[in-house]
């Protein structure tokens, strides 16, 4: 899936499951509370366009290169979210448990994501061609 579609896909999601968060206990909550949940769904889609696109740039690379980056992407990645949890808390003063619950949820959702659309491409490339109709 190219990066476009990847980030228009994940962008509706977070809207569309943000609205539903609104509507269910947001709409009641506090501003800081607000913007703590916003905030860590913020972090979680530029965390996973980063890991997509990442992963595009090495596919077609080396394997050395693809561990390289996807391995070193990533603890790149756990850094700068590291310190932008503590800047949200910190520098902003936003409450934790709803940052943490927020990042938390989209990060475990788009990673999902992200490793089945991995799945189904390598599976894709892996099999030799009519090897689908033969497992029907």
């Amino acid at each position: 899936m190219s990066l476009v579609r990847y980030s228009i896909l994940v962008l509706a999601i977070s809207v569309v499951t943000f609205a539903l968060a609104w509507g269910a206990a947001l709409r009641r909550a506090d501003v800081a509370t607000r913007w703590a949940a916003a905030f860590g769904a913020g972090l979680a889609l530029a965390n996973t366009l980063v890991a997509h696109s990442l992963v595009l740039w090495s596919s077609r690379r080396s394997t050395n290169a693809f561990l390289g980056a996807v391995l070193g992407g990533m603890v790149g990645r756990m850094a700068v979210m590291l310190a932008a949890v503590v800047a949200g808390v910190f520098v902003l003063s936003l409450p934790k448990v709803p940052l943490a619950v927020s990042l938390l949820s989209y990060f475990v959702l788009f990673l999902i994501m992200e490793l089945s659309i991995l799945h189904r491409r390598t599976s894709a490339i892996a099999a030799p061609p009519g090897a689908r109709e033969t497992e029907r």
